[in-house]
C-alpha cells in the first residue's frame, strides 16, 4: 500500500468502506440531529482483517504527509480508539515508526492507575496527532486538544480524519478548516465527500449501482445546505 499514488489510495479506500458497509447512503439522522443523505459508521470496521487493512490506510497517509515529525498517536473515545491502536500497529509493521499511542477514557478513573489517559502519557516535547473517523462540526477536536495540552507540553501538530464532509464548521468555512486556523494544526483526509461523489458514481455493485441518482440529489441539496460558503 505504501507504493500507491495518493489519488490511488483514496480510490481503494473508498470501496474499501463500501465493501466493509462503513459508507452508505440513504436517510440518516446524524448525532448533530441533521438528517443525512450518507453516513460513515467506523464502528462497522469488526474484524482483525479489516481493522489491519484499516490501519494501513491510514499509516500511509501519515508516512507521506507527516514522515517522522510523530510522537504519539491519539485517539479519542471511542471510535478514535481502534484507529489509533490499528494505526499505530500499522505504522511499526509496514513503516518502522516506533511511535506511541494513548486515548481517553469518558470519565477520570479514581482507583488503579487513575487518570483520564490510557497508554502513551504525554511528555513535554512530545509532537502529538490526533486520529479520527470524520469530522463535521470539530466539536471533539476541540474538547480534545485543551486535553492534551493539560498533561503536558505538548505540540499538537495535526488531525487525521478518514473523512472530510465538508461541512461548515461555527462559521462559513468548512469544520477542517476553521480548526487548521484555530489551533495551527496541519490537518489530512484520506478522502472527502466530493471524492466519495466521484469515485462511486458510475461503480456497481453486484450488477446495482452503489450511488443512485436519488442519492446523488439528496448529497448535492444537503452539501447546497450545509457545505462551506
Amino acid at each position: 500500500m505504501r507504493h500507491r499514488s495518493e489519488r490511488e489510495r483514496t480510490a481503494a479506500f473508498v470501496r474499501f468502506m463500501v465493501d466493509c458497509e462503513v459508507l452508505r447512503f440513504g436517510d440518516f439522522v446524524g448525532k448533530s440531529g441533521r438528517r443525512m443523505p450518507y453516513f460513515i459508521d467506523a464502528g462497522r470496521y469488526r474484524t482483525g482483517t479489516q481493522l489491519a487493512t484499516l490501519g494501513s490506510f491510514y499509516a500511509a497517509a501519515i508516512t507521506d504527509r507527516f514522515g517522522d515529525d510523530v510522537d504519539v498517536l491519539f485517539g479519542p473515545a471511542y471510535k478514535g480508539i481502534p484507529l489509533a491502536v490499528a494505526t499505530g500497529v500499522a505504522l511499526a509493521r509496514d513503516h518502522d515508526r516506533e511511535i506511541g499511542v494513548c486515548f481517553d477514557r469518558k470519565e477520570a478513573k479514581d482507583h488503579g492507575e487513575g487518570g483520564l489517559l490510557i497508554g502513551h502519557q504525554p511528555r513535554d516535547g512530545d509532537r502529538i496527532l490526533i486520529v479520527e473517523d470524520v469530522t463535521t462540526a470539530g466539536t471533539s477536536v476541540r474538547a480534545t486538544i485543551p486535553l492534551l495540552r493539560a498533561q503536558a507540553d505538548v505540540e499538537v501538530v495535526g488531525l487525521v480524519v478518514g473523512v472530510d464532509r465538508r461541512e461548515r464548521g461555527t462559521g462559513e468555512r468548512s469544520a477542517l478548516d476553521e480548526l487548521a486556523e484555530e489551533f495551527g494544526l496541519a490537518t489530512l483526509s484520506l478522502a472527502t465527500i466530493d471524492d466519495i461523489v466521484e469515485l462511486l458514481s458510475d461503480v456497481e455493485i453486484d450488477g446495482a449501482p452503489v450511488l443512485r441518482p436519488a442519492d446523488l440529489e439528496r448529497i448535492a441539496a444537503y452539501r447546497r445546505e450545509h457545505g462551506p460558503r
